[in-house]
Parts: structure tokens; C-alpha cells; sequence
């Protein structure tokens, strides 16, 4: 793609300080919706519809209680090509609060985020604000003074933080609370795949990361406490998800104090949302995963190809490496395809 076609999203877009900023009691964190226009995985109900509906139901809940909705990163599944009707309702429901948040992986098709991805146009629209180190939101909530800077995906999340002399001059009369939103890798028991450990962040009180799917246990490191809330919907049909609550992460502010709590997002039980794994054919047929496999693949036709993939994920191994890797090149490219042809007949 041409240089031309990819530029980064400008840092001098249009920067939201809310009118009504010092009307604020507190933040309504809100993790990774992955956002999109297919299926995915092994749910049975309408997603695309249901988790713009987590979307729409968490912002009124944040209105009505007087918070500063906050977006972990991942607001999109895929970083391009969602469909029109998709963003066109993020943007309707976004330009009636003044929402601030990161990026995440899935929300950038490159390294950084640039002009081609969709979560651009929340940006320029101006109906989403990023936050970082140099740009953090600042205001005062019942009185306490309060910033909310972050790191997004690949950005590095500092050791100390203060605000520039300038942002400092007559506004501030008091120690801040002060919160970091992150989209990384963090080692935290439960989750293997962390690339480094929480540390004390001199400055930062509160770290809430998204990235990670799940409800991890808080760590203190220092004065700086690192939450894990977990996403607002369940994406997989997995062990961890059976037992996972969408909810979102509320927090009060009140003078020198702050209260921590779950919102918890109305949502169906797990069975009702995911269609059952199949067992009961391959138990009366063969024990071989091979057949499980296909029993879940003929049955399950699954507009993200989750079937297929399960299906080569659990069989794959009986083939030598190269063979192997021919196949999930075949499979995903046969995916891709389905899924854009599926979009071009709904656009």
C-alpha cells in the first residue's frame, strides 16, 4: 500500500474537552467490544447486532450516571472494511457523550494506527478522542482533580508520569487521581502469554489494561494498582467464557477517596449464546478427535470458518510440516473469501 495511502492518524485531531467536564463523578471503563459485521466463532445469535447493543446500553449507563465512558482498545475486531451500517451506528451513539480511549491490536492493520483503518473514522469524526502521555484527558470529578492518560497497543507504558508545567499552571490544587489504560501483554497470574510483569508507575494510581478476554486478579505494585476487567461480551466458546460475566469497570470518585466496581451488561446465559459442542456423535461413532472434529464441522457451517479451523486444529499434527502449513494457508485463504463475498452481497 502507497505511502499516500497510509498515513498516521494525525495528532492534531479535534481534541474533545467535554463542556460539562466538571460534571463528572467518575469513569465507565469499557473493555475490547471487537466490533464487527460476521459471526464469529460458535454463537448462534446475531452478534454484530448484540454487542453494538453492549455498546449503546454501557454509554446511557454512563450518561445517565454522570461518567467519562473510557474504551480499552479493540473497538473493532478487524481493522478494515466493517460494514457501513456498523460504524454509522457508532457514530450516532458516540457523538452523545464525549468518549475517550486507545487502540488495540485488531484496531490497526500495521504497526500504528492509521488513516485506512476504521477506528479513524470514530476519530475524525470526532466522537472518540485518544489519550496518551503527551495528551491526557483532564478534569475534575466531585471536586478531585483527575487525569486519564494511556498506552496503546506497542506503545510504551512509562515508569513515571507528570503533567507538562503548562497543563499544571491554575489547575491544579491537590494531589490528582491519576489512571493509565493499556492494551498489552502483562504477565499477571492467569494469563500466560505476558511479555512483562506490573511495576510501580510513579504518579499512576490506577493501570486498567484491556487486550486480555477475561476477569484477572488485581496486582499493587508500589501506589500503582493493575486491574484486568475482562471484555464486555464473550467471543469464544471456551472454559474461560463460560465462567466470564460482561460487565463493565465503574469507578467514583470522591474528594481524596475512589470506589471500585462491576457493572455487570445485560447479557444471555452461556448456553443460550453458544450453540453446544458435539460429542455425542463421535462418542457413539469413535473416540478419534478426527471424527469430533467433522461431526462440528458439518453441523456447525459457521460464518467465521470456526468450525474449520477447530476441525484442522485438532487434526493437523497427523501431517508432515509442510503439508500442514499448505493447508491452513488453503483454509484461511477459503475463509477470507467467503467472508468477502459475504460482504459485498450485503453492502
Amino acid at each position: 500500500m502507497g505511502k499516500a495511502t497510509s498515513k498516521a492518524v494525525s495528532k492534531t485531531k479535534r481534541k474533545l474537552i467535554p463542556k460539562d467536564s466538571s460534571n463528572y463523578v467518575g469513569l465507565l471503563v469499557i473493555g475490547d467490544p471487537h466490533i464487527e459485521g460476521r459471526q464469529p466463532g460458535f454463537r448462534k445469535d446475531d452478534f454484530p447486532t448484540v454487542v453494538l447493543e453492549k455498546v449503546r446500553w454501557c454509554l446511557k449507563y454512563a450518561k445517565e450516571n454522570s461518567l467519562l465512558p473510557v474504551f480499552l482498545g479493540d473497538m473493532f475486531d478487524k481493522p478494515r472494511d466493517n460494514p457501513t451500517w456498523v460504524i454509522g451506528q457508532l457514530i450516532e451513539m458516540l457523538s452523545e457523550v464525549s468518549a475517550i480511549g486507545i487502540y488495540g491490536n485488531h484496531d490497526c492493520a500495521e504497526t500504528t494506527l492509521n488513516e485506512n483503518d476504521s477506528l479513524s473514522i470514530l476519530i475524525k469524526s470526532g466522537t472518540l478522542r485518544m489519550v496518551d502521555q503527551d495528551d491526557p484527558w483532564i478534569g475534575k470529578m466531585n471536586g478531585r482533580n483527575v487525569y486519564v492518560g494511556g498506552s496503546s497497543y506497542r506503545q510504551p507504558i512509562p515508569d513515571k508520569f507528570e503533567l507538562k508545567s503548562a497543563k499544571q499552571t491554575n489547575f491544579f490544587d491537590g494531589k490528582p487521581y491519576c489512571v493509565w489504560i493499556t492494551h498489552h501483554d502483562i504477565s499477571i497470574a492467569g494469563y500466560d502469554n505476558g511479555r512483562f510483569r506490573p511495576f510501580e508507575i510513579e504518579g499512576v494510581d490506577l493501570l486498567i489494561n484491556g487486550h486480555i478476554h477475561r476477569r484477572l486478579k488485581d496486582v499493587v505494585k508500589g501506589q500503582t494498582t493493575w486491574k484486568t476487567p475482562g471484555n464486555i461480551s464473550r467471543r469464544s466458546r471456551s472454559d474461560a467464557n463460560k465462567k466470564h460475566i460482561p460487565q463493565a469497570l465503574r469507578i467514583d470518585v470522591f474528594g481524596d477517596l475512589e470506589k471500585i466496581s462491576d457493572v455487570v451488561i445485560p447479557h444471555q446465559p452461556f448456553h443460550e449464546v453458544f450453540h453446544e459442542e458435539i460429542v455425542e456423535l463421535a462418542a457413539e461413532t469413535s473416540s478419534s478427535e478426527f471424527v469430533s472434529g467433522l461431526a462440528e464441522l458439518i453441523a456447525r457451517r459457521t460464518e467465521s470458518g470456526a468450525g474449520l479451523h477447530q476441525f484442522l486444529n485438532e487434526n493437523i499434527e497427523q501431517f508432515e510440516p509442510e503439508v500442514a502449513c499448505e493447508i491452513l494457508a488453503l483454509a484461511e485463504e477459503v475463509t477470507q473469501t467467503a467472508a468477502t463475498n459475504e460482504e459485498t452481497a450485503n453492502a
